[in-house]
């Protein structure tokens, strides 16, 4: 038996997230049965405190910005209450939030209105994401964009230090040099290396965002390579294994359970 197991899940950006593959994740909780949950960042899309909107069009006033904020706050507190009562009917008591770029454009707007960081809103005080969603309150440990989260000989995080869309995986062992999964690009993909310390693997776990044209226009209506999915990682000391879960049309199976998120879904 493991001596710990954890649950991983990738990129939801909650305002579009995939619902039956959402909750076939959720449903996953009650059979995986984790010590842990960690979330590898984008937990939210953000796009209301998102620069890039005001490329090619003027700023509005930041009352304007910060209603629309208001908006995507609640979406994500209302994504993260349905996870947590999960995974507190679960036992898990270990739960890691990874920041995302994305979650990153939060903290940026308030580094843009300093003030911001000590303003109140519905859900509390404070606009800087780790605020904005109650982290200290949900009992989550925050792990700052860029930052890694090192468990045994595998390390965590959002994705985004490696620029290659093609590659990624394989770049991310020869940048880093050690064992690491993320999210970020939405895909699947596994390299693995050996070394004179042995082998080691990336292993990039997929996305819980809808993949249409509408929640992703920014893509020009362009096809995507992007898959549904979570990982379970079991721990033997510091030693693990990586089971990835591909989520097709709201199910996956784990072990021998059928798991579908498309009647909770449909319900929502």
């Amino acid at each position: 038996m493991p001596n710990k197991r954890y649950l991983v899940i990738p990129d939801l950006h909650a305002e579009y997230a995939d619902l039956p593959a959402f909750f076939c994740m959720i449903g996953a909780i009650g059979v995986v049965k984790p010590d842990g949950f960690i979330c590898l960042g984008d937990v939210g899309e953000w796009e209301s405190a998102s620069h890039w909107q005001w490329k090619k069009k003027k700023r509005p006033p930041l009352d304007y910005q910060l209603s629309e904020l208001g908006v995507d706050i609640k979406i994500v507190n209302g994504f993260l209450d349905i996870i947590d009562e999960h995974l507190d009917k679960a036992n898990v008591k270990e739960k890691h939030m990874i920041q995302g770029n994305h979650d990153e454009w939060v903290d940026r707007l308030v580094e843009e209105n300093p003030h911001l960081e000590r303003t109140s809103h519905d859900f509390g005080k404070g606009y800087l994401f780790k605020d904005a969603v109650g982290l200290k309150k949900r009992g989550y440990k925050f792990h700052p964009v860029g930052k890694l989260l090192k468990i045994g000989h595998l390390r965590y995080y959002h994705g985004h230090h490696v620029k290659s869309k093609t590659y990624h995986a394989r770049r991310h062992l020869q940048d880093m040099g050690c064992n690491v999964m993320y999210g970020h690009w939405h895909d699947f993909q596994q390299h693995s290396i050996t070394q004179v310390d042995g082998e080691k693997s990336a292993w990039c776990i997929g996305c819980l965002k809808r993949m249409d044209h509408d929640a992703n226009q920014w893509l020009g209506r362009r096809p995507t390579n992007w898959g549904h999915g979570f990982a379970v990682v079991d721990y033997f000391g510091n030693d693990f294994n990586v089971t990835v879960h591909r989520i097709i049309n709201g199910k996956t199976c784990v072990g021998r359970e059928t798991i579908d998120g498309n009647k909770k879904a449909r319900a929502a």
